[in-house]
C-alpha cells in the first residue's frame, strides 16, 4: 500500500473526501497530477487544477460514500507500472444515483500521481458532468461554454 511519512494514502485520501476537507488533499497529490474525468476526454492537469476539482466536487456530490476498496498494480496511461487502489462509491447529484470508482495511482514517494473516476449509469454521468461543469465555470476554472 502506498505510505508517505504520515501514513497511508489511500487512507488519508479516504478520510479527508469523506470529511469534505480540501486542505487535507493537497499534500497527497503531486505538483503533475492528472484527474481522469468521465465527462472530460483530456485530463485535468496539476495540483492547482485538480484541487479546484475537488472543491466543486466535494459541493456537488451528495450523501457521497465509500463502500469497498481493492488495491494492486496498474499501467499509469503513460504506460509505467504503479500501485494502485481503487475506491468504490456511491452518491447523488441532482437527485440521480450514482455508482463509481476511483483509480489512485500513486508515485514512488507514495503520492497520488493519476486518479481516474468511472461512473454509472450514463444518466449519472450527464447529470454529473452539467454539475461539475457549472462548478467549474463559478469558481472561474473553466470559461462559461
Amino acid at each position: 500500500m502506498a505510505t508517505t511519512e504520515d501514513g497511508n494514502t489511500a487512507d488519508r485520501f479516504r478520510a479527508a473526501v469523506e470529511a469534505r476537507r480540501l486542505d487535507a488533499l493537497e499534500g497527497l497529490f503531486t505538483e503533475d497530477i492528472r484527474f481522469y474525468s468521465p465527462v472530460k476526454f483530456t485530463p485535468f492537469e496539476g495540483r492547482p487544477m485538480v484541487l479546484g476539482l475537488f472543491g466543486v466536487l466535494l459541493r456537488t456530490f451528495e450523501d457521497f460514500r465509500y463502500v469497498g476498496e481493492l488495491a494492486g498494480g496498474a499501467e499509469t496511461a503513460g504506460g509505467d507500472a504503479a500501485e494502485s487502489v481503487i475506491l468504490i462509491f456511491r452518491a447523488t447529484v441532482n437527485g440521480k444515483q450514482i455508482h463509481g470508482i476511483d483509480l489512485l495511482q500513486f508515485d514512488e514517494a507514495g503520492r497520488i500521481k493519476e486518479f481516474t473516476v468511472m461512473v454509472r449509469p450514463q444518466s449519472a454521468v450527464h447529470a454529473l458532468g452539467e454539475a461539475v461543469l457549472a462548478g467549474l465555470v463559478a469558481e472561474g476554472l473553466v470559461p462559461q461554454p
